[in-house]
């Protein structure tokens, strides 16, 4: 009985006193999960995006899914937002974590992934993670002409609404980034924010803090109209996190829950010129789906938002970020 209770006590601290890693600062890339990975690039490189690898095959080795060994390849091509990189992952089989969250939740950002320093790095970190109480769900190996990349993929997607990412690259292996659009906001939509800030605060995430903005010239589908939702924001990197539980609406939020449940909603794109932007994007298909502004107009504080319904390019829409500057 004292062995049980020491142990458990051990675990407890080990927990409570936890610091989260330095590399989740920066989300290195996203596996977004798509049924035609040649035809959503296609699309996004048709907005603007730079596509660095086209479409292609790579051959997994030693993959494992739930513990068990896995034999199945993936189709991947790659884009560029700025300085994070974005694999169209399109699974082949009907087996592996890819194939099951596309099964279940359809098109979409299934991880953010975060590069760890070294292979050693990596294993370290899934100890501290099964520590928590948090299992790998999907690792694979690639081998390249400069060495083996290691990608593991944690089982946080149903409590935490998002895959958390591991990959560990050789040193001399960089890939581009700084080109195209750069993104400054992450958001996911959950039911009930509280029960995900849990969870991510168990494995040393900071707790969302919650607001409920007092929004303006709110428009849904290009036509006036009100809706509420609660938000919730992590801050603990270079790009910020937000959680949305919707309340009334219409509103994309409520549609993306009927489409696809919970799960990555939007990427965030600052913007300087909000008219132009919003006319360039319809200009490539993709309409407004809903927008409105916060704060006091022509005032420090205040900006503009427009989401854009790219969802025909992989079940994830953008929406621009404007915010006020005065004049210098």
């Amino acid at each position: 009985m004292l062995r049980i209770f020491l142990a458990a006590a051990l675990f407890a601290a080990a927990l409570s006193g936890q610091t989260l890693p330095d590399f989740y600062q920066s989300v290195s890339r996203l596996t977004w999960v798509v049924k035609d990975a040649d035809a959503v690039a296609a699309g996004w490189r048709r907005a603007g995006v730079p596509v660095v690898r086209n479409g292609e095959v790579l051959r997994l080795e030693g993959r494992t899914y739930k513990g068990k060994p896995l034999s199945s390849d993936i189709y991947v091509a790659t884009g560029v937002f700025g300085a994070l990189m974005v694999d169209w992952v399109q699974p082949i089989g009907k087996e592996g974590a890819f194939a099951d969250f596309l099964a279940r939740h359809g098109e979409g950002v299934f991880s953010l992934v975060h590069r760890v320093p070294d292979s050693a790095a990596l294993e370290a970190e899934i100890a501290r993670l099964k520590l928590a109480g948090v299992d790998v769900l999907d690792r694979a190996r690639l081998q390249t002409d400069s060495g083996a990349i290691h990608i593991v993929y944690m089982d946080t997607e149903r409590p935490g609404k998002y895959s958390l990412g591991l990959i560990a690259m050789p040193s001399g292996l960089d890939e581009p980034s700084g080109m195209g659009r750069p993104v400054n906001q992450f958001a996911f939509i959950a039911q009930k924010l509280e029960p995900v800030s849990a969870f991510w605060q168990k494995l040393g995430f900071p707790a969302m803090s919650y607001t409920e903005p007092k929004l303006t010239d709110m428009a849904y589908k290009d036509k006036p109209q009100e809706w509420k939702a609660r938000l919730g924001w992590q801050r603990h990197g270079k790009v910020v996190y937000e959680w949305i539980e919707p309340h009334t609406g219409p509103s994309t939020y409520h549609d993306h829950l009927a489409k696809y449940g919970e799960g990555f909603h939007h990427l965030g794109l600052p913007v300087s010129d909000m008219d132009a932007a919003i006319a360039e994007w319809k200009g490539f298909g993709h309409p407004p789906s809903m927008a409105g502004g916060w704060g006091e107009k022509g005032k420090p504080g205040s900006g503009r938002f427009a989401y854009h319904d790219t969802r025909s390019m992989g079940g994830v829409e953008i929406e621009l970020l404007w915010n006020y500057r005065a004049a210098k």
